[in-house]
């Protein structure tokens, strides 16, 4: 079998991925998978430096991190022993970061018909982040510890090279951050060295059509919102 090959252009590919919550079980072909990461590495880096190392999950191994981390974020004890490995989000939020924030949680709820009280459906909810939201591939990302945040901004490039990549074969994705709180036990299910820092997770497959969160889209600021023209 050979990989799926690239259905859109880049353009649309930008316009057309956005982050999917809810996906069907079709498996992805394995060369469909290494087409992508092959895409996605032609990222570039500073110096060729190329700091990306990711973990493929599939299958039996898929399930066993999936079954772990459910059964942590699901013990209120082992759930406050979680430490992230690096600070994701800022330690204090201003606007309009902590604005945009809030809209897209309340959008998301308010499409599930989640409600401010009903915090056991919340942490259900936050719970399908450690599914993978039953992709059938879920994608680890490491980084060597020695680099700096040259490199980070680099993994930035490769990551959304990726999902363009996996939406131009028709594939969607979603980016996780929930994934950092779990640096110690990764590091120990997927034998990381001790040199690897936790990046993110990502899950990888085929959207559920019928899946009402996956209704849910993210507004964008406008170019006169976030750009100065100097020209004088």
């Amino acid at each position: 079998m050979t990989a799926t090959p690239p259905s859109m252009s880049v353009f649309d590919a930008l316009h057309a991925r956005h982050s999917v919550r809810a996906f069907l079980p079709t498996p992805v072909p394995r060369d469909t998978i290494e087409a992508i990461l092959a895409d996605a590495a032609t990222a570039p880096s500073g110096t060729n430096i190329q700091p990306w190392r990711v973990r493929v999950l599939t299958g039996d191994a898929l399930r066993r991190v999936v079954d772990g981390a459910l059964a942590i974020h699901n013990d209120p004890i082992q759930a406050t022993k979680l430490e992230a490995e690096y600070s994701y989000y800022p330690l204090e939020w201003v606007s309009p970061f902590v604005d945009r924030r809030r809209k897209v949680g309340w959008d998301m709820y308010g499409l599930l018909g989640i409600g401010k009280a009903d915090k056991d459906k919340m942490h259900a909810q936050h719970g399908r982040n450690y599914c993978f939201f039953d992709a059938p591939v879920g994608l680890i990302f490491t980084v060597d510890r020695v680099l700096t945040q040259g490199a980070w901004v680099d993994y930035g490039m490769f990551l959304q090279s990726l999902m363009l990549a996996a939406k131009a074969r028709g594939l969607d994705t979603c980016p996780q951050a929930a994934w950092i709180h779990y640096h110690r036990q990764l590091s120990a299910w997927l034998d990381f060295a001790p040199n690897e820092m936790l990046v993110c997770g990502m899950a990888l497959g085929h959207a559920d059509p019928d899946a009402v969160v996956n209704r849910l889209r993210t507004e964008r600021a406008p170019v006169a919102g976030f750009t100065t023209f100097i020209e004088a």
